[in-house]
């Protein structure tokens, strides 16, 4: 399958296209839900899809890799070092490194905005010396870099044919928001393990919880109260960005509704959970899954047909 995506999309280079690779491998492997989604998208699309994904994810690993025995300062090092390099092969256009290689790929080809990765490596960051965030607001900054430039590197690959590209970026900003908000709601205690809280501080202390209360584990009344504060809000989000949906080129609707719909589902999980998510990882089930993403794939081949913009 990665072979004839990669032959769709015209990368015929055996060192991209086995960087290209190693980027689909990191998606299925992390990110099943994403890349169940991507696979609605034409084949000629999905490669650069997964090089971002595969990026981020490398990144991302630096920092929260589990297994990893190096302290924060030499996870920082490292992370710096990565960050340098990324840089700097943008400038030059060219990457020697098996995972930045095809970012470089994507960048150049789709003409996506320098700022976007810069901002994302500078959460990263963020993660290594931030344990929470005082106010929304300041969560929104890290969120900013973390998520929302996820989406807005992805509008031009999935076109916006006769509509300008400033008009559909908001919509993909909260799209990348609220992917990321689910997420937190679904990981509190994951990351809590780690010393985080993503969760704003200032709405901890209105449902009287703090810091120490998480940390017992116990799922009681405030920590529900809480948690069902931060769904509406997530879903709130989620409603400001489906507008957009329909500025995207036809065969690139189906695969971001379906990401839409499985990711919004993680908040359907947590409350069928009773909202147990400090000591287990709850999911949106494979039978929702297939339920939603069949139908979709019927859809999104008949959308193929509509010419694309470039």
């Amino acid at each position: 399958m990665s072979s004839r995506e990669l032959d769709a999309a015209g990368i015929t280079d055996p060192e991209l296209r086995a960087s290209y690779a190693e980027c689909r491998r990191l998606l299925a492997e992390h990110g099943k839900t994403y890349h169940l989604a991507t696979l609605l998208l034409p084949p000629a699309k999905r490669p650069y899809v997964q090089a971002l994904y595969g990026f981020a994810r490398y990144a991302d690993e630096i920092v929260d890799d589990l297994s990893s025995t190096l302290s924060d300062d030499e996870k920082a090092r490292e992370l710096d070092g990565f960050a340098d390099s990324v840089r700097a092969d943008l400038d030059r256009g060219a990457s020697d490194h098996p995972i930045t290689r095809s970012l470089v790929d994507t960048v150049a080809r789709w003409d996506i905005d320098r700022k976007y990765i810069d901002a994302f490596l500078d959460s990263m960051r963020m993660d290594l010396t931030v344990t929470e965030y005082a106010t929304y607001d300041d969560l929104m900054t890290y969120v900013y870099g973390s998520a929302a430039v996820i989406g807005l590197q992805m509008v031009p690959i999935l076109e916006h044919p006769g509509v300008p590209r400033e008009v559909v970026e908001p919509y993909a900003a909260d799209l990348g928001v609220a992917f990321q908000l689910a997420n937190f709601i679904r990981d509190v205690g994951e990351d809590l393990r780690r010393g985080r809280i993503y969760l704003p501080m200032e709405d901890l202390a209105v449902f009287g919880v703090d810091r120490e209360h998480l940390e017992r584990g116990v799922v009681d009344g405030p920590v529900r109260r809480l948690l069902a504060y931060e769904i509406a809000r997530c879903r709130e989000v989620y409603r400001s960005a489906w507008p957009g949906f329909r500025l995207l080129h036809p065969a690139s609707q189906e695969c971001m509704k379906t990401a839409f719909l499985l990711y919004g589902g993680i908040l359907d999980a947590v409350e069928r959970a009773d909202y147990q998510v400090l000591d287990r990882r709850v999911s949106v089930s494979n039978t929702r899954r297939a339920a939603v993403a069949i139908p979709a794939l019927a859809r999104a081949i008949r959308a193929r047909r509509v010419p694309a913009a470039r």
